[in-house]
């Protein structure tokens, strides 16, 4: 029987693929497996029961990645799950910011009182009019799930779209429109586009990538949307563009001091991923993922161990090994059920920078001393007798 613990309210429609094997608990050290939204783990202290974390979602800044791979827990995400939703909310985003829909919706609002506010309607319309987003040219900086769906969305609303992705997967461009434009250099999206918007992970290298050298570069009278991470714009230069004229709109995902309630800045309460289909397919993609580990100990999507998948054990045995990604750990694994007579009829060996992970299916059960004896090299975290 496996345990599992809540940190964040978690979609029943995730939670009801857990079979009979499973049971909820409300005492995290317990647990096998966690399931998180937005909650911190950063000082949390990991259970040593704990052996994968699932984060409902894609980004994993709320929880300490390193700790979890030098204590032997994977971490999941889930890619892909909330895209469309985010997708959709870009596309109004680009909306509300080429038509002053905002504004127009307040001056209804401020004047609803007055008796002859149709008639004023017509007048004051002038003062919000803008433009179609048909026939400009959108940038999108990040071609990963999101970037994909609101690049062909665009494509589709007779939008003139360039993509920059220097890693750009095999997946994202089978799944790319070939009427996309992508560009090898961001400064291309700089220079050229009315519309940018940026749908790239936190990393020290994107960290306030939208600044004001790249804000020179751009058009004047460009829109720039970020509903990826508000750390991925430096906001007090965003503002001075638009003091400056520079930017027209800013539109963002992230309410924060800098941005709420400045002229040109249109702020949401980070609604990008709540929709009740996002939230219900990331709980589902988060179960299936801490499923297929704890019970076949396979890996997909995680963001501190590399994927591995050896399909359904149907061996005597399956180990697990968490360790440094180092020489000579598969000759020292080996050795250890050699000593014991037991044939490895199957093993894979995946690393993801500093770490590494060994699947091993065996012809007969590890007892505790190989167990022991595994755990005793220099450079393992954590083994797991998965079957």
């Amino acid at each position: 029987m496996y345990q599992y613990h809540c940190l964040n309210p978690i979609s029943s429609i995730g939670l009801n693929r857990f079979t009979d094997k499973y049971q909820k608990t409300d005492d995290i050290a317990q647990a096998q497996g966690v399931l998180v939204r937005s909650a911190s783990m950063h000082e949390m202290e990991m259970p040593e029961s704990l052996l994968a974390v699932a984060r409902a979602g894609a980004g994993v800044n709320n929880i300490p990645l390193e700790k979890c791979a030098e204590d032997g827990i994977v971490v999941f995400n889930t890619p892909g799950a909330n895209a469309n939703g985010v997708k959709e909310l870009v596309i109004a985003g680009m909306l509300l910011a080429a038509r002053d829909v905002v504004g127009g919706i307040k001056w209804v609002e401020d004047n609803k009182d007055v008796e002859t506010v149709g008639k004023d309607a017509e007048k004051a319309k002038s003062k919000f009019a803008g433009t179609e987003i048909a026939g400009k040219k959108l940038g999108i900086i990040g071609l990963g799930a999101i970037g994909v769906k609101v690049a062909n969305a665009a494509v589709h609303l007779g939008m003139e779209v360039y993509g920059y992705d220097p890693y750009l997967s095999v997946d994202a461009a089978w799944s790319l429109s070939r009427d996309v434009k992508h560009v090898l250099n961001v400064d291309d999206i700089y220079t050229q586009c009315d519309f940018i918007t940026v749908h790239v992970p936190l990393l020290d290298s994107t960290k306030g990538m939208i600044n004001a050298d790249a804000i020179d570069k751009m058009k004047p009278g460009v829109i720039i949307l970020n509903f990826a991470r508000d750390l991925l714009a430096n906001e007090k230069d965003v503002i001075a563009g638009l003091e400056a004229g520079k930017i027209r709109k800013y539109v963002s995902d992230f309410a924060n001091t800098t941005t709420a309630g400045h002229p040109g800045c249109i702020v949401m309460p980070h609604l990008g991923a709540s929709t009740e289909e996002s939230e219900d397919n990331c709980a589902k993609m988060a179960v299936d993922e801490l499923k297929n580990y704890l019970e076949n100990g396979n890996i997909k999507n995680s963001v501190n161990y590399p994927n591995c998948d050896m399909g359904v054990c149907t061996m005597a045995g399956r180990v697990a090994v968490l360790h440094k990604n180092i020489a000579n750990m598969i000759t020292k694994f080996t050795g250890v059920f050699g000593e014991a007579g037991i044939n490895i009829t199957d093993m894979t060996n995946k690393s993801r920078g500093d770490y590494a992970y060994t699947l091993m299916d065996i012809e007969a059960p590890a007892n505790d001393e190989i167990v022991s004896k595994l755990n005793a090299i220099d450079g393992v975290f954590r083994v797991r007798v998965v079957k």
